[in-house]
Order: structure tokens, then C-alpha cells, then sequence
């Protein structure tokens, strides 16, 4: 990725030292280059406002921006919220990722502008502010550039029926003119000036050549009037634009200079450019599209198998939905959006890997229709498809096919459209794009936290601990995974809950979700590496070794590097958690979700290694959790008031004066175990938390998620796959479910006779009961001794008629003619 180069003019000038705060950089008084530091007279940490720590300009230095968050696309205007610069005249720099440079601002007010940058990633983008034409750059901030799809709407130029402008030119679509429409808000000027930009990966594939670029192509219009709509007829672009089949309009203001980078401006989503393409395009779009996909399919048998690295889909939708830390939502086709799943008709959920695969940055998708089987391209081309670039892009980014969206355009996407919407080859893309089926898929194994509180370990063991203090949940070497939970008592009452949980996995970001508001509203609040989040504009974040979701229920997901998942809500007054690990963690976990190996027995391990024998006493269990209390110098949480510095920072991990309520010591009387009865039912945990706290709402609250962790982990139940089964030749086969306990039926077509069983069903060792049969030319012995038959009754049929016919009155048979 190039630098953006600013006027040579600008960066050779120099300029007096302006009006604003300008202290010694590094000093310990100051906040100057000092962001995140702790030592010091005072801090630049994000801890130090709830613990008046702060110096005092720690807002100056260390910036908040609004907006925070924008495309990759670049050209977003922000504003700086706490520092005021008198003058308006001053030279502002905006460097991100010590690299790009950008020019802004200050306002009439005194507020300094930044303008985001074209970027090749996506995720948390460090950048610098300087305000001295360069000479320093002491303001530090943070950027979140999100993939562009994830970008809100507002901040596009929207085409007007898209779908009409990726047609464009084929048949049935024709030619005409076309339309955008754009926020005229959110580009401020008088004129606008509408541009073309390709995209293009160019060099050796998979090789350090390897370099993705946005070019400017040429503009539609100049100076044209900010009305917030513009309309024209398009003309097939000279021969030198050709080879850029994929690419975005962008309007900037008419004062930017042709291909300006950098500059505040509106983007359309990527498309097609059919609108652009030759006079040959128009005049036989399916032959031009042949040609193009048979390109393509040449490129792609001279590439590496990507497919081989990739995960297997899971068998049914119910462990889709269910298996977090690797797969997540296809935002083109979601169950809870309606199902509009316009590439993948009959389909109702499609998700898509969470991570990228290690050597090739490819994705998989996973696609099920409405009774939760999977639907596959060996028999329609609705199947899903995997990707050679993975949509969401891969760490590091910036370089080929790990560029979020556009990598997964130019392998995926465009080549759909050359073989199958633009001309009738889609077998030959789904060839090169086979579903996966779920043969080797493994479930991952569920623990989960939740109420009074009370465990479910991965081998199902179940435990309920009343500490108080920091805990140790997960500790796995096999990743350098940790998982740690805070226990609190909220109300008067003997039980404690949890209040806070954090993970970090190797050098990843560290994620903390902890309970914040009133109690009559409480909600999740999540801090990444000690500071508090905004989830306000995004919902969902790339970070270090970490992707971030906060769905719209306050419900928080982790997906880790690994494929470990974690989950945290709200339950009642307390945060319920939990974990999703792979098959790949077994034996190789510690804590207190237990030893996952299958054994339930073992689950209760203490640090020394002793484990606790099954009919342990509540105490005993008592003891078994206090052991794994977090030690101070592997904790992950954030202490950022006092009550917490002086509970947990400078108190006890766990607390020895608190002594919760015993139920092996304290059975309930008759009228609470008839309330509890009343209540809960036979869920044990609900009945102790009613007893614990006295609150009704407590019970139902644990309740509602230990039924929670109950239906995922039957959703997560392995099932035995025999694999897809293929259609007979010049037949077909009825059924394309391929689970255990599934049976296909086989059919010939006309002229052609069944020779093998006519179904086969999918046995629980994971094998069809017979193989496809053959369909041999000639009827069957079966077809044939039908019409024998058949035959044999119309000539008895016509005898008794011809008998009724002729028979005298008298009843004997009439004579002869």
C-alpha cells in the first residue's frame, strides 16, 4: 500500500508554533506521546478517569473522535471532540499507521478534522495528529476501519436498482441510463464531481509480486450541481480501462483534483462494471461471459488447492448456529433478517468460517435449508460455496487475497458473474467451488456458567461455587488461552454471581465484558485492553487475534485465533458465560470448566493436580474453587475505580471472610422445597437459587439459561454423515438429505432400465446400504412384464365386454354375424 503524498509545498513549509497545547513530548507531567503510559506525575492510561489519575491534558493528547469508525473505502470526515485550536490556519497532518498521511483541518469553531484514508484492512488503525505542518505528531488516536459492507448506508452513494447496474448490457437488462443518489449532508459542497475507480490485483499470485491496488479510471462528470442524484446513459470505457471488471464510483467535492487521494468523499458499494464494459459485451454478453470464464478457469488450475485447508461445514443448521467460535452469520442470507439469500435461493441461513485458512486467507461458507440440511452445489447450484479469498479479509491484511471484501470480489465473486449469471457455464464454477459436506466435522465441546453460579463443565460434570473474588474459568496451554470470571454478591443475600469476564489468547487484545448500569437495567460493558467500547456505530470489530460482536440483545461473542468462541449476557442480575472449544483442546485444559477429555470425573482438579472425588462434599467444592483464584500478575481485568482497586487489585482474590449458603448443610423446610417445586420444576439450580436469594426472578433467570446451555448442547450433538450420494447416469435420485437414518430413491429416465437397488440409506457407521445403481439403455423387466400384463387384461377386458354385447335375452350367446 503507497503512502498518500501531500503537496510538496505543504510539507517544505514551516510554520511558527500555533496556539494550542504544546508541551515538552515525553514529559511525565504531560500526556504529549505519552498515551497508555501509567508512570509518571500522572497517567495517560484509560483507567486513570475513574481513578482521577489523569494529567491534565489527557483529552487534548490522547483523542476522542466522532465519528470513530468508517469503510476501508476512506473519506470520512471526523471530528476531534476535546481539543479546540484557535486558529483556523494551522496546517493539520493526520498520520495513520505511522505510513499514510492525509491533510486536515480546523473549522470556523476551532475543532480540528481528520479525513480517513483508502486502506487495504480492516480493524483498529493507530493514528497521529500533527498540528505543526508535520514537525511532531504528539495527538495519538484510534481509527476502526470496517469492512465495506459493514459501513452504514448513510455514509454511501446508493445505485439506484443495483441490480439493473450489474446487468447492464445483458440480455433482458438491455441499455438505458442509470442513477445514484447520495446524503448531500455528508458531502458539504457546492459541486461534486463523480469518478470511476477499478480494482485490480496484480503480480504472481501467492508469491511477494502479489499487490492489490484501487485506481482511478475516469470520472463521469465534472463540477456537477450537489443535488443528491445524478443520472446518466453509460458508454462502453476506451480499450486501456478494459481490464478492470470490478470497481466503485466515488463523488468528492469539485474542487479535488482528478483522482485525488484521500479526500473526503462518498463510495458506492463495489460492483460489476457491466455499465463499462466493450461494444463486444453488448452485443453478445453470454459469449463475452463464456470466454471470460473459461479465463478463469484456466487461472484456477494453474493456482493451489485452497480447499483442502479449509474446515468442514457443520452437518445441520442447529450446530451452525450453535458452533459461534468458528462459524458466524452470513450477512447475505440470515435467518433472523427474513432469509433474503439472493445468491443461494432455498436456502435459509448461510454462515461463513470466522477465521480464514492459515496458508491460502480462504473462507468457507456453509449454506441449510428449512428442515437444517445442508445445501450442497453437487445438486443445485443454491449450494454454498467456499472462497479462495476469504470475504472479511485476513490478518495482516493490505495484500492479496487477505484484502477484506475486494480479494474475495475478484476470485469469488466476479467469476460467479462470467459463469453464472452472465453466461449458462455454472458448472464449471461449481466444480471449483464444491460445497463441503460435514463428514469430518466435529462438534465443539460447551461449557457454560451461569446464576448463583453455577457450572456445567465440557464433560458435563456439574458444580455450583459461591466465591467471592477473581477466578480462573479456562487455562490452556495448547494456545496460551485464558479465561477468567469475577464473583460478586449484588443483593443481601448468601449467593454471589458473576459480574465481569475476560480472555485473552496468547498476545491477543484482551476483551473484558462486565455488568454495568442499574439494576433495574442492566447491561453488558465491554473494555478492549482496559478502555471502554462504543458500540454505537459498529457491532462488529476486527482486532488482534480476535474478532468482536455485540448483537442487538446485548449479548457479547469472542471468536479467538484458535476457534475457542465465548459468550457473555445478561441473565438476570447476573452475566451468564459461555465457552465453545474444539476438538483439538482436548486434555488440555485447566480451571474451573474442568478437564476436557470426556471423563466427568476428573473435571474437579486442583492446581497441585489432586482431584476431588466424585461424591465431594459442597465444601470440599468449595475449596476446589477457591484454588483457582487468579493470581495478580496473570489477571486480566481492568481495576478503573477505586472499589475495584481496593476489592480486587489490593484485597484478596478470593475472599476468606465470605461464607456462602451449604445446601448438603442447609436443606430446604417443606414450604420452600414445595415453592421451589412450583417454580423450577426439577432444575436443581433454579430450586438452590431461589433458596440462596429469596427472588423469584433469580430462579427464573437460571433457569432460562441453564435451559439455554440444554438446547445448544443438543444442538450441538454430533450426527453421523455418509456423504453426498450422486445421481444415477441419465436418471435422477430423489432426496438430498445425507444423514444417518436418511435414504435416497433412484429413478431412470425414459429408455432406460434400473440395474442396482432402486434407494440407499445412510447407515449409523456412515456408509450408504448400497451404491448408485446404473441406468442402462432398455426397458426394464419390470417395465416390460408391466405392459405384458397390461396388455393381457385389456384382451380379457374386450372379451367380456364383447360377450355382454352379443348375449341373447334369453341368456345364451347371440349368434355370429
Amino acid at each position: 500500500m503507497r503512502c498518500a503524498l501531500l503537496p510538496s509545498v505543504l510539507l517544505l513549509l514551516a510554520t511558527s508554533p500555533g496556539p494550542g497545547p504544546r508541551p515538552t513530548a515525553g514529559a511525565l507531567d504531560s500526556c504529549a506521546q505519552r498515551c497508555g503510559d501509567r508512570t509518571g506525575t500522572c497517567s495517560c492510561h484509560p483507567t486513570c478517569s475513574g481513578l482521577g489519575t489523569c494529567c491534565s491534558d489527557f483529552r487534548s493528547f490522547c483523542l476522542e473522535i466522532s465519528p470513530a469508525s468508517g469503510s476501508t473505502m476512506g473519506g470520512k470526515d471526523f471530528v476531534v471532540q476535546h481539543l479546540k485550536w484557535p486558529s483556523s490556519t494551522d496546517s493539520v497532518i493526520c498520520r495513520f499507521k505511522e505510513s499514510i498521511q492525509t491533510l486536515g483541518h480546523v473549522d470556523s469553531q476551532g475543532q480540528v478534522h481528520c479525513v480517513s484514508p483508502l486502506l487495504y484492512e480492516s480493524g483498529r488503525i493507530p493514528f497521529n495528529i500533527s498540528m505543526d505542518n508535520g514537525l511532531s505528531f504528539p495527538y495519538a488516536g484510534t481509527w476502526l476501519a470496517v469492512h465495506p459492507s459493514k459501513a452504514s448506508d448513510t455514509e454511501k452513494s446508493q445505485l439506484v436498482n443495483e441490480t439493473r447496474w450489474q446487468y447492464y448490457g445483458t440480455p433482458g437488462t438491455g441499455v438505458g441510463h442509470l442513477s445514484l443518489t447520495w446524503n448531500i449532508s455528508m458531502l458539504p459542497v457546492q459541486a461534486v464531481t463523480i469518478e470511476l475507480w477499478g480494482y485490480e490485483e496484480t503480480g504472481q499470485p501467492y508469491s511477494d509480486t502479489w499487490a492489490a491496488e484501487w485506481s482511478y479510471l475516469y470520472s463521469l462528470a465534472t463540477n456537477s450541481p450537489n443535488s443528491g442524484s445524478f443520472t446518466f446513459t453509460p458508454k462502453p470505457a476506451p480499450s486501456n480501462f478494459q481490464r478492470w471488471k470490478v470497481g466503485a464510483l466515488r463523488l468528492v467535492g469539485s474542487s479535488s483534483y482528478a483522482g485525488e487521494k484521500d479526500v473526503r468523499a462518498l463510495w458506492t458499494n463495489e460492483h460489476a462494471l457491466a455499465w463499462h464494459l466493450s461494444e463486444d459485451f453488448r452485443e453478445d454478453s453470454v459469449a463475452w461471459a463464456r470466454s471470460q470464464c473459461l479465463a478463469w478457469e484456466e487461472q484456477e488450475n494453474h493456482l493451489p488447492d485452497f480447499l483442502t485447508e479449509l474446515p468442514d461445514c457443520p452437518c445441520t443448521l442447529a450446530q451452525a448456529r450453535a458452533d459461534t467460535g468458528r462459524f458466524f452469520t452470513d450477512y447475505g442470507c440470515d435467518l433472523d433478517q427474513g432469509s433474503v439469500c439472493t445468491y443461494h435461493p432455498g436456502a435459509v441461513h448461510c454462515v461463513r468460517s470466522v477465521q480464514a485458512s492459515p496458508q491460502y486467507g480462504s473462507g468457507q461458507q456453509c449454506c441449510y435449508t428449512a428442515d437444517g440440511s445442508q445445501l450442497l452445489t453437487a445438486d443445485s447450484t443454491s449450494g454454498s460455496t467456499p472462497d479462495r479469498g476469504h470475504d472479511w479479509g485476513a490478518p495482516p491484511y493490505r495484500r492479496p487475497p487477505r484484502v477484506p471484501g475486494m480479494s474475495h470480489w475478484l476470485y469469488d465473486v466476479i467469476s460467479f458473474y462470467y459463469c453464472c449469471l452472465w453466461a449458462p457455464e455454472c458448472p464449471r464454477y461449481m466444480l471449483r467451488r464444491p460445497s463441503s459436506d460435514c463428514r469430518t466435522y466435529r462438534p465443539p465441546r460447551l461449557a457454560s456458567v451461569f446464576g448463583d453460579p453455577h457450572i456445567v463443565t465440557f464433560d458435563g460434570a456439574n458444580l455450583t461455587f459461591n466465591g467471592r473474588g477473581e477466578y480462573v474459568l479456562l487455562d490452556a496451554v495448547l494456545t496460551d488461552l485464558r479465561i477468567q470470571a469475577r464473583a460478586q454478591n449484588l443483593m443481601d443475600s448468601n449467593g454471589t454471581g458473576l459480574t465481569a469476564v475476560a480472555v485473552q489468547e496468547g498476545n491477543s487484545d484482551v476483551v473484558e465484558v462486565r455488568l454495568a448500569g442499574e439494576p433495574a437495567a442492566l447491561r453488558t460493558e465491554v473494555l478492549l485492553n482496559q478502555e471502554v467500547l462504543s458500540f454505537s456505530e459498529q457491532s462488529w470489530m476486527d482486532l488482534k487475534g480476535l474478532f468482536l460482536s455485540k448483537a442487538a440483545e446485548d449479548k457479547v461473542s469472542i471468536m479467538l485465533a484458535s476457534g475457542a468462541g465465548l459468550e457473555v449476557s445478561v441473565q438476570g442480575p447476573f452475566l451468564s458465560a459461555s465457552v465453545l472449544l474444539p476438538e483439538k483442546f482436548l486434555t488440555h485444559t485447566r480451571g474451573l470448566l474442568g478437564t476436557l477429555n470426556g471423563d466427568p470425573t476428573d473435571d474437579f482438579t486442583l492446581r497441585s493436580g489432586q482431584v476431588l472425588p466424585p461424591g465431594a462434599s459442597a465444601r470440599e467444592l468449595f475449596g476446589f474453587g477457591a484454588d483457582w483464584a487468579v493470581h495478580n500478575a496473570s489477571s486480566l481485568f481492568t481495576y478503573d475505580s477505586p472499589s475495584l482497586v481496593q476489592s480486587f487489585l489490593h484485597g484478596p482474590k478470593h475472599d476468606p471472610s465470605f461464607v456462602p449458603l451449604f445446601p448438603d448443610e442447609a436443606p430446604p423446610g417443606p414450604g420452600q422445597a414445595e415453592a421451589a417445586a412450583r417454580l423450577c420444576g426439577d432444575d436443581g439450580f433454579c430450586a438452590f437459587d431461589l433458596l440462596a436469594t429469596g427472588s423469584r426472578s433469580v430462579g427464573n433467570a437460571t433457569r432460562a439459561a441453564h435451559g439455554l446451555h440444554l438446547r445448544r448442547r443438543q444442538g450441538l450433538q454430533p450426527v453421523v454423515s455418509c456423504g453426498w450420494l450422486a445421481p444415477p447416469a441419465n436418471g435422477t435420485k430423489e432426496g438430498q438429505r445425507y444423514l444417518a437414518g436418511s435414504t435416497v430413491r433412484f429413478h431412470c429416465n425414459s429408455g432406460y432400465s434400473l440395474a442396482g437397488a432402486d434407494s440407499s440409506t445412510c447407515g449409523a457407521d456412515g456408509t450408504w446400504s448400497a451404491p448408485t445403481p446404473e441406468c442402462r439403455l432398455g426397458r426394464s423387466y419390470t417395465v416390460l412384464l408391466s405392459i405384458i400384463l397390461g396388455g393381457l387384461a385389456l384382451v380379457a377386458v374386450a372379451g367380456i365386454v364383447y360377450t355382454l354385447l352379443h348375449r341373447r335375452k334369453d341368456g345364451r350367446p347371440a349368434a355370429a354375424p
